[in-house]
């Protein structure tokens, strides 16, 4: 076996833990002018939810941020203003909005910070980015940042209720490199594995890792009854904040996959779940990244975050892993998926440290236990 992989986080970077993302509440992560404060409840191992402001305003187009403020963009395209204050409004279907988020950054100059749907926010097939003033590119602020946040969201299948305070977003803080290079995953596979089938952990010539140092899952849709879900059409409003709120299949159509294959219908949008089962380890966190085009004419990883402790477990003789879940959309045409393709990526980064409650721990809904589990507004029947 391969020795332990060194965990060099403070020499080659690292994302900041719970308890270091804690430490910043009130200095360089902080409740914008009105907003309540921070509370602990928003801090997952190594991320934070960030809170829906009070007002939504409806756009005509989405943005790049510029050298103008995005306040002076709001007003050139602004349609329509919504309260989400009490019981909230209903964003529709197929149409772009801007909410300003009840949380500001004062990063010091050697911090950054990624942004990323959460898991319930992608399973709902909500669109959303977050926009900082100035900086010419979605979810992330660079090194240094003073500023609001802004997020954009579009409802792409079902109109959805949202009020002042929901979380759809969260965010990871860095210092340095924290991404682990090509050596260095093969390396904590081999000491650490990270997937699994079933039971048995995967051989390192059965793993894997391109050239950008991303681990790749393949879809599974053999023994699975049904293999997906596909969104239906014309449905209700989506109350996002209300867990099991909704009978399942009111939102949703099963897609049963005949000899390990489905065809995606264009537009329409899928969960479906990897084949392989994903265990992050303590020390580490991971991130789906965009599907390689090359691979297929479809969008995947709406949410994209994966927290220390995902699918892990210390009981050596219990079951590990836990199955990725896939928010799939087709783009153009048709498009024949098959059970055991290559399906995504995801990068490792090494954390400060083991955060103080692992992925599930101290909660009380999590997908800890997900196998093409839908969105938590949506009753497990």
């Amino acid at each position: 076996m391969s020795a332990p992989l060194p965990h060099a986080a403070h020499s080659k970077g690292f994302l900041l833990v719970d308890h270091e993302l804690e430490a910043l509440f009130g200095t360089a992560l902080r409740a914008s002018g009105g907003a309540a404060a921070l509370t602990r409840a928003q801090v997952s191992p190594a991320s934070v939810d960030l809170r829906l402001g009070r007002y939504a305003w409806r756009i005509r187009a989405g943005f790049l941020p510029g050298s103008g403020s995005i306040e002076e963009r709001v007003e050139e395209l602004a349609v329509s203003k919504l309260d989400l204050e009490g019981e909230g409004a209903v964003l529709e279907r197929g149409l772009a909005y801007l909410v300003p988020l009840e949380e500001e950054l004062a990063l010091p100059a050697d911090m950054r910070a990624r942004f990323n749907p959460r898991s319930s926010t992608g399973r709902c097939d909500i669109f959303t980015r977050i926009l900082c003033d100035g900086h010419p590119r979605f979810d992330e602020a660079p090194a240094g940042y003073h500023g609001r946040l802004w997020i954009e969201i579009a409802p792409l299948s079902f109109p959805v209720r949202l009020r002042r305070g929901d979380r759809l977003a969260q965010l990871r803080l860095s210092r340095g490199d924290a991404a682990l290079s090509v050596s260095e995953l093969r390396v904590l596979h081999a000491h650490t594995p990270l997937v699994y089938d079933e039971g048995r952990a995967l051989e390192d010539s059965e793993v894997t890792i391109d050239s950008d140092g991303c681990l790749a899952l393949s879809l599974g849709l053999v023994g699975r009854d049904p293999s997906g879900w596909r969104a239906a059409t014309q449905t209700d409003v989506v109350e996002f904040a209300q867990e099991g709120a909704h009978d399942p299949r009111e939102y949703w159509e099963p897609v049963h996959a005949h000899q390990g294959r489905a065809i995606l219908a264009p537009g329409s949008f899928y969960i479906f779940a990897s084949k392989e089962r994903l265990c992050v380890p303590p020390d580490y966190a991971a991130e789906m990244l965009p599907i390689d085009v090359g691979i297929g004419e479809l969008r995947n990883n709406y949410a994209g975050f994966f927290d220390n402790g995902f699918g892990w477990n210390a009981d050596k003789s219990a079951r590990r892993g836990t199955p990725a879940v896939l928010e799939v959309r087709a783009h153009d045409v048709p498009f024949l998926v098959e059970d055991g393709q290559p399906f995504c990526r995801l990068s490792f980064f090494r954390t400060s440290g083991r955060p103080s409650r692992l992925y599930g721990e101290g909660r009380a809904a999590s997908y800890r236990d997900q196998d093409l589990t839908l969105a938590r507004c949506f009753s497990r029947r």
